[in-house]
């Protein structure tokens, strides 16, 4: 048997569980500290393990984030619903990212104070966000804005609610952020053009 198949310790599953180790204290100190203040020697000591080990696994900081913010939003095919519901399922579908993981979060916080996180948002707005704008507005033109719209919304209240903490943002109910966002979603991707 070799190595790679041991359950037993192998190098492979040690090589394994050290980078998700490594992975889930970066997740944790970027979404705490942001990119700046996170320092590769906290992550290692979160970790458990030599700052050398990280640097063995993801060569640098910014190797390391981008990996740790590695991300598939997920996003659901809103062409199969009722183009009225789109607002709603959307809205509900980031809510449910959100508040199930935190690589959004550090992501977020990382996209207002450093060049890299901000380009590793726009990237993920290019390839999963605008994509199903294009699906579902009227006018495929005017997919870009309307989904840089849609964004506006989602990432505000993310910040509100998740990094900055507005008690109000945070005290809202579920239910009572899809009242009040969904139908603005709703309307910047299907609505006439003003």
């Amino acid at each position: 048997m070799s190595d790679e198949n041991d359950d037993h310790g192998s190098p492979a599953r040690r090589s394994d569980s050290t980078r998700a180790a490594i992975l889930d204290a970066a997740r944790e100190r970027f979404a705490a500290d942001g990119y700046e203040r996170a320092t590769i020697r906290a992550i290692a000591r979160d970790a458990r393990i030599d700052p050398s080990m990280v640097m063995r696994y993801y060569g640098n900081k910014e190797g390391l984030f981008a990996a740790a913010v590695a991300i598939d939003l997920a996003l659901p095919d809103l062409s199969a619903l009722p183009r009225e519901e789109v607002g709603r399922a959307l809205m509900t579908h980031f809510l449910s990212r959100w508040e199930e993981n935190e690589v959004l979060t550090a992501l977020l916080r990382a996209g207002t104070t450093n060049q890299a996180g901000a380009e590793r948002m726009q990237g993920i707005f290019r390839d999963q966000v605008l994509p199903v704008a294009l699906r579902v507005c009227p006018d495929p033109e005017q997919a870009p804005a309307r989904a840089a719209l849609v964004a506006t919304q989602v990432l505000g209240l993310a910040l509100t609610r998740y990094i900055l903490r507005f008690p109000p943002a945070v005290a809202l109910h579920r239910e009572e952020v899809l009242a009040w966002l969904a139908p603005t979603l709703q309307r910047y991707l299907t609505a006439p053009s003003p």
